[in-house]
């Protein structure tokens, strides 16, 4: 049996590679992505190279990619390829909108690169299940209606940006291709996820908090700037998301077309900063104004997409439960000190 994964040398898919390839040992992936594979991520897939196959193409020319994945005989798909204009997190990132640089290649990639890969699975016999990898950013600012509950699946859906609406679009279509050509076919929401392999990509260039207050603390800050310790987030460590959709692959049978894949709790920068302590004792977070501060915070979100996601759905269906919040974050800066003991 074979998976196939678009987008697979980024920062998600490359955690999803190695962990479905070591997971499953006599099977074998197919990793389709527009850009060759950095040197991060051949030394992140060197115990699993030897099953992969690497098919380098732009996701919306299909001519370019599909003669080489009809020589696999495919079973699982997983289509994260994706471009993902985010930017903020302080004051000069929040005065940029970054969809204004390609919006069209927005749409391109994102809806339509989805369609031509639609195209042609539904032409895949051996074809057992489509999963399109979306975002917590199809959701609304706000909800549920009685707050203190997590956000679930159905309800509270209005993108405003091109890079949750492109999402939004892409999870309809991917459901109306499962329904009209019989393969099963289920969208994924991530919260803001972080975690090994998080770097800067061609079509990604933005790190949640976990992430830039360990790289922080690692490089021997004694503090981190922010303009506030209650900001929060849904942050959920890219090694579960990728469990979370090994998971929804091999489950028997699915409930429901889209599913949270998060923490199913909020933490606060606070909390963060002093789970690093712990790692790095003595490392604090110093509140200070917006325009000096490293990390930029809106407190007053804490519904909506910034909120907790509800992450039933997934947990009934196939069992799946992610690490509390503390843990994954802790395992994540063991991950990076054991990257930079090896790299010394």
């Amino acid at each position: 049996m074979t998976l196939l994964v678009t987008g697979a040398t980024g920062f998600v898919m490359s955690v999803l590679v190695r962990h479905w390839l070591e997971a499953h040992p006599t099977e074998r992936l197919v990793a389709l992505d527009a850009a060759p594979m950095d040197q991060a991520a051949q030394r992140y897939f060197a115990p699993v190279a030897d099953r992969i196959t690497t098919v380098i193409a732009d996701i919306t020319q299909p001519d370019s990619w599909r003669s080489a994945l009809d020589a696999h005989t495919i079973t699982y798909i997983v289509h994260g390829a994706t471009v993902t204009p985010i930017a903020r997190g302080t004051i000069a990132d929040s005065k940029r909108e970054p969809e204004c640089d390609a919006p069209a290649r927005i749409i391109d990639v994102n809806v339509m690169g989805t369609v031509a890969v639609l195209e042609w699975a539904r032409s895949l016999r051996s074809l057992r299940r489509f999963v399109y990898v979306s975002s917590g950013s199809v959701y609304k600012h706000h909800g549920p209606d009685r707050p203190g509950e997590p956000l679930p699946e159905d309800g509270y859906v209005m993108p405003r940006r091109l890079y949750g609406i492109s999402k939004l679009a892409s999870e309809l279509i991917t459901e109306r291709y499962g329904d009209l050509f019989g393969f099963s076919a289920a969208s994924v929401r991530l919260s803001s996820v972080y975690g090994p392999m998080d770097r800067p990509t061609a079509s990604r260039n933005f790190h949640h908090v976990p992430n830039r207050v360990a790289h922080k603390a690692l490089e021997g800050a004694a503090v981190i700037r922010v303009n506030t310790l209650d900001g929060v987030g849904d942050y959920i460590q890219a090694e579960d998301v990728a469990s979370g959709i090994a998971r929804l692959l091999k489950a028997p049978m699915l409930h429901f077309c889209t599913y949270n894949i998060a923490a199913g709790e909020t933490a606060t920068v606070g909390q963060i900063a002093d789970w690093a302590a712990e790692r790095v004792p003595g490392f604090h977070a110093e509140v200070v104004p917006p325009e000096h501060a490293d990390i930029v915070q809106d407190a007053t979100l804490t519904g909506g997409m910034w909120g907790a996601y509800d992450i039933s759905r997934i947990t009934a269906d196939t069992g799946w439960k992610p690490r509390p919040t503390r843990e994954g974050f802790l395992a994540y800066m063991d991950w990076l000190s054991d990257k930079r003991e090896k790299a010394k």
